[in-house]
């Protein structure tokens, strides 16, 4: 393809840098006022303690959503959630065809159907080692290794240079499931010349490498050959190799195997239908595993990020209707702490040690996790074999995109440069820029419905939070006098038996009858006036009370 004197070739994240998790990153190619522009991942990240009511979080698209008609597609490195858990949702507003290996494509279809979107959209099966056409953009997967099947780095080639996008990966000479990665692909695309590489940060600050599953497999297998009782392994259902590997050790060892968990379920599924999870024996469904003697029962859970509504959360309740766990049963948790799940993971595990279940993390038993992430020995290989010119960070908060820069640099790579979610990157011609600020932020899914970051429901659910809500109730006649109330109901507020809170809200009560005692006979006929005078006054006594301004909401009633 020619090319212009105008034509630029950009990078432009509005997901993923700044943060681990909720990947977009846009591409684009051609002249300012007229770029093409392909998608690689939508991804989603997951609400914590900071964002009561909500536990999705996607990338808001405003600004590529505003190119819709020259998006020439969407590609999908791999099949974890923060990679393609948003295309429910976000797919309508960029009706781009999907382009995806087939275990992706398989979790894509479901995750579509749950939507009602599957026989809408357009989605291209790629071969694993396959190449995509897309305008300007010739793309090339290229076969890596990862914590879940079929992961892909992708070569982007256009006029102005090649881009190697890593995805998420490291380096697995023995990964048990699927083909290690793809060194000389690598190696070729350095020859060729790699203008740019926008490479995965998490385990940045780690020295040393990942480690392999094949090491898991020999850890995991000891392991449960020495336990008693029943056997939970928790770990990451997208982890096909782990599970792969839970479900040999368990048999090895003379267990029967159940999978506890819809995401189980759905995995094992789409890890089938590729040809993975063969040659085992077959799996018990959760109905018969009480029938089962307990030395004899190895339980393969979701839930080891402490997710309430999980597997294990609700074993650890006593809710699940099947499974139980107690005195003399164990829990292995085959995965690690995800930033900002700690205190989840903390209070599942306390409840299940309540319940005499012993526990076995990677803490005490290292040899039973291993990252999915490059460490820096890792990093190290990836830039020898790329040589890029240009490094480009990325899924990294902003200490790991630093540290990345800065790595890359000791490394002798020409230039790295490490964009914030919605800075535009010129990558050329000319030396990397950033070139614009375009809109970015979060939405967040809050009861089925998407709503911008900070909007004035999480707003006000924040303040209930930490402030609590009182409600002003009273009736008046038609001039104005009081003829019930003011009854004062709270929730949230403080109070023991050295300060009552049914005093506290008698205070409240009459705080806001003088209130009401404050205003003339006109202002008292009308019952905006009523309440907003009522609901200023008690605030103002909370605060005399409590040092706190809760939501306080007033009610006129007219009799």
């Amino acid at each position: 393809m020619k090319r212009s004197k105008d034509d630029e070739l950009v990078f432009l994240p509005l997901g993923g840098s700044n943060e681990i998790g909720m990947n977009l990153n846009c591409y684009g190619y051609g002249p300012p006022d007229d770029r093409k522009w392909i998608i690689v991942d939508v991804g989603v990240t997951f609400g914590d303690q900071t964002t009561p009511g909500i536990d999705i979080i996607m990338p808001d698209p405003t600004f590529i959503e505003q190119h819709v008609d020259d998006i020439l597609g969407i590609v999908l490195t791999h099949a974890h959630e923060d990679h393609i858990g948003a295309l429910g949702w976000l797919w309508p507003r960029l009706r781009a065809p999907l382009y995806a290996t087939p275990f992706t494509a398989f979790l894509i279809r479901e995750k579509l159907r749950d939507q009602d979107l599957e026989g809408e959209v357009e989605i291209h099966e790629v071969p694993l080692g396959g190449a995509i056409k897309l305008g300007p953009f010739e793309l090339e997967l290229i076969t890596i290794t990862h914590s879940i099947p079929e992961p892909n780095g992708v070569a982007i080639r256009t006029p102005l240079g090649v881009i190697l996008h890593t995805g998420d990966w490291k380096i697995d000479a023995d990964p048990q499931l699927g083909a290690p990665t793809d060194v000389e692909a690598i190696q070729r695309l350095g020859d060729e010349g790699v203008l740019a590489m926008v490479c995965d940060s998490t385990n940045v600050f780690v020295e040393g490498r990942a480690g392999s599953e094949a090491d898991v497999r020999v850890a995991m297998n000891r392991l449960i050959g020495q336990l008693k009782g029943k056997v939970a392994v928790a770990c990451f259902a997208s982890n096909v190799a782990r599970m792969d590997t839970a479900i040999r050790a368990g048999q090895a060892n003379g267990r029967k195997v159940c999978l506890v968990g819809r995401s189980m379920h759905r995995m094992a599924a789409a890890a089938r239908s590729v040809g993975f999870l063969t040659n085992i024996a077959p799996l018990i469904d959760e109905n018969q595993a009480k029938n089962v003697p307990a030395d004899q029962l190895l339980l393969l859970c979701t839930g080891s990020q402490g997710e309430p509504r999980a597997a294990l959360a609700r074993i650890a309740e006593g809710a699940h209707p099947h499974i139980s766990l107690g005195q003399g049963d164990c829990v292995v948790f085959s995965s690690r702490v995800i930033p900002g799940n700690e205190i989840g993971i903390r209070n599942l595990q306390n409840k299940l040690a309540d319940r005499g279940v012993r526990l076995y993390t990677d803490r005490d038993h290292p040899g039973i996790h291993v990252s999915g992430h490059p460490c820096r020995d890792e990093l190290a290989d990836m830039y020898r074999w790329a040589r890029p010119q240009i490094a480009v960070p990325t899924h990294g908060e902003r200490r790991h995109l630093q540290e990345h820069c800065a790595f890359a640099l000791d490394l002798q790579i020409p230039q790295a440069i490490a964009p914030r979610n919605g800075d535009m990157v010129r990558l050329a011609p000319g030396r990397a820029e950033i070139i614009d600020e375009t809109p970015s932020g979060r939405l967040y899914l809050d009861g089925g419905i998407l709503t911008q970051e900070n909007g004035e429901a999480l707003r006000e659910r924040r303040h209930a939070a930490h402030n609590g809500v009182l409600h002003v109730c009273l009736a008046l006649d038609g001039k104005g006098k009081i003829v019930s109330g003011p009854a004062v109901n709270s929730v949230g507020m403080p109070g023991d038996a050295d300060n009552p809170l049914d005093e506290a809200l008698d205070e409240l009560a009459d705080a806001a009858e003088d209130a009401l005692k404050g205003l003339d006979r006109e202002a008292r006929e009308n019952d905006d006036t009523v309440e907003t005078a009522i609901a200023r006054a008690v605030k103002k006594a909370c605060y005399r009370l409590w040092e706190r301004r809760p939501i306080v909401e007033a009610t006129v009633l007219r009799v």
